[in-house]
């Protein structure tokens, strides 16, 4: 289990970064090296390697943050010396609460960032919408950073979906639709390693390399700018709502 803020995985011990596995994600070993642990995912499926000092000892999680952030802090006071940084989707074991806090192994979090497993946001693109103004980071999947399959993913984990790490696999989500059909919210629009979500039928939000940033652009005016930018054309178009 993932036991600090967000933990990078890696293609190889040296290798670049994949994604980023959040503080409390399970993650089944396989092999040992050197200092990494080579495993899965349990969220995605999603294999590579991790530092081993990354890893803490499994514990029942009870509770997700569905905030775009929190932080673990070492008293249940806010002027308390702060222990960890947490991001939207971060798993943790609550112990116990009090009135503004709850309690967990490593500290304390203030109770309004937290939901229980199972009580999920239910608009995916008001997720989304959240992470606006984020930084563009290749394999990011936290508040400090994301990149285009990372904020969608962010986003409908946090709505109890299942969804890929990667845009290419997100490509399978949902239905298909056809190209003249208008956009609604929610829909994914897939280009050759990007990917954008529909806030409604003229404009689309993601994280792109352009801005390096998380953006909202015009549904018909960035295809045309991604084409130009030599990005491709639109490959698909999926309603996952």
């Amino acid at each position: 289990q993932v036991s600090v803020s967000a933990a990078d995985l890696r293609a190889s011990s040296d290798g670049p970064r994949l994604r980023q596995l959040l503080f409390g994600d399970a993650f089944l070993v396989l092999e040992r090296q050197e200092g990494f642990a080579f495993g899965q995912s349990q969220k995605d499926g999603y294999c590579g390697y991790i530092s081993e000092d990354q890893l803490g000892v499994e514990q029942a999680v009870t509770h997700w943050v569905a905030s775009p952030a929190s932080h673990i802090y070492k008293t249940p006071k806010v002027q308390a010396p702060e222990v960890l940084s947490l991001s939207m989707g971060a798993r943790l074991a609550v112990l116990s609460q009090g009135e503004k806090f709850f309690e967990t192994p490593q500290g304390f979090v203030p109770k309004h960032h937290l939901r229980v497993l199972g009580n999920w946001h239910p608009d995916p693109v008001a997720v989304a919408q959240i992470f606006l103004g984020t930084p563009y980071l290749w394999g990011g999947n936290t508040r400090s950073g994301l990149d285009c399959s990372g904020l969608v993913q962010a986003a409908l984990l946090a709505c109890g979906m299942a969804c890929p790490s990667d845009s290419d696999l997100q490509q399978s989500l949902g239905k298909s639709l056809a190209d003249k059909a208008p956009l609604k919210r929610g829909d994914l629009l897939f280009w050759k390693g990007h990917v954008a979500m529909a806030i409604n039928a003229d404009v689309i939000i993601h994280a792109n390399a352009a801005s390096m940033s998380v953006v909202v652009e015009n549904a018909k005016t960035a295809p045309t700018r991604i084409l130009a930018a030599g990005g491709g054309p639109i490959l698909a178009r999926r309603r996952i709502l």
